[in-house]
């Protein structure tokens, strides 16, 4: 607080513009919310900035077109299905992220460099370590963040197409089954993706560079592996369909569905892979989300150093 003590009128000379100022600083004895706080505030702010919130109008329009355009084929769907009286909906609940795959990984390249990029370009990661929170508080609060942001973008239409079941009334069991197991496969897809987008992310401060790098990476990597798969159908090498699948986060998400969640599978001739396939598809998909986080840890080990 700042108290003003001018002269007296006897010390100054006319026409003398000179004061002096005594500042009483005093120290801040208030509560100290830590580095717990500060990471769930990270955690919110990051999840904010993954769809606009709180950014400006240019901001939002990309994440919430996204949104609006996974939201409405699933409404369309519901729609379908109660006008018509249908037994069961058009597309199962785990099949539907994989055949809107191109939109998810659209947003993850959208948004991954968002959470990362701007703090390396602008320098800003070693004011947030000056603070009460270290490497492993910002690497959790943005994966984390990500990853929330992804499940939202995924799950909200299986609980379009889950309600509008109900309103269809179709078999509740077989619909709350098929919903649960869809929300698991998103969760995984979920971490999985935002995991390999903030990797790359995190590479480059140029927001335009990481995009382009996750677009390629996500949808290059799925069409070398559906290029490969369908040569080996063609070939009738079926047995190798599954393990080629491993080369792609689309289709390892694929596979683990297609052997454990009771999906079926995109593969060429629905070539999924077997439960003992699976559990490699599995252990390969823990091993990437695993993986990703102590790739992070390590960038920003090093970051402003």
């Amino acid at each position: 607080m700042a108290v003003e003590q001018p002269l007296p009128a006897s010390a100054a000379t006319p026409g003398d513009q000179t004061r002096i100022h005594n500042i009483g600083y005093r120290n801040y004895d208030g509560p100290r919310l830590g580095r717990s706080y500060a990471t769930r505030s990270l955690y919110s702010q990051s999840l904010r900035g993954a769809y606009g919130l709180g950014r400006s109008v240019k901001s939002k329009v990309l994440p919430m077109l996204l949104f609006v355009v996974m939201c409405v084929p699933a409404a369309i769907m519901v729609a379908v299905a109660v006008a018509t009286k249908a037994r069961d909906l058009p597309v199962d609940y785990t099949r539907y992220a994989i055949i809107m795959q191109a939109v998810i990984s659209l947003y993850v390249a959208s948004q991954a460099p968002q959470s990362v990029s701007r703090d390396l370009r602008f320098k800003t990661v070693p004011l947030y370590f000056s603070r009460p929170i270290e490497t492993a508080d910002y690497v959790r609060a943005k994966y984390a963040a990500l990853a929330s942001a992804l499940f939202v973008l995924t799950a909200a239409p299986l609980i379009v197409l889950y309600v509008g079941a109900l309103l269809a009334k179709l078999d509740f069991a077989d619909q709350t089954k098929g919903f649960a197991q869809g929300l698991v496969s998103v969760a995984l897809l979920s971490l999985l993706f935002a995991g390999i987008g903030l990797v790359i992310a995190s590479v480059t401060p140029r927001r335009g560079f990481g995009i382009a790098a996750v677009i390629a990476v996500l949808t290059i990597s799925y069409g070398a592996v559906s290029t490969l798969q369908a040569i080996a159908d063609a070939q009738n090498s079926t047995g190798a369909i599954p393990w080629i699948g491993l080369f792609s986060p689309v289709t390892l998400i694929d596979g683990v569905q297609s052997a454990f969640l009771g999906a079926s599978s995109a593969f060429p001739g629905a070539a999924g892979p077997g439960s003992g396939e699976g559990a490699v598809y599995v252990l390969v998909v823990l091993g990437l989300i695993a993986a990703s986080y102590g790739l992070l840890m390590r960038r920003y080990k090093k970051v402003g150093l």
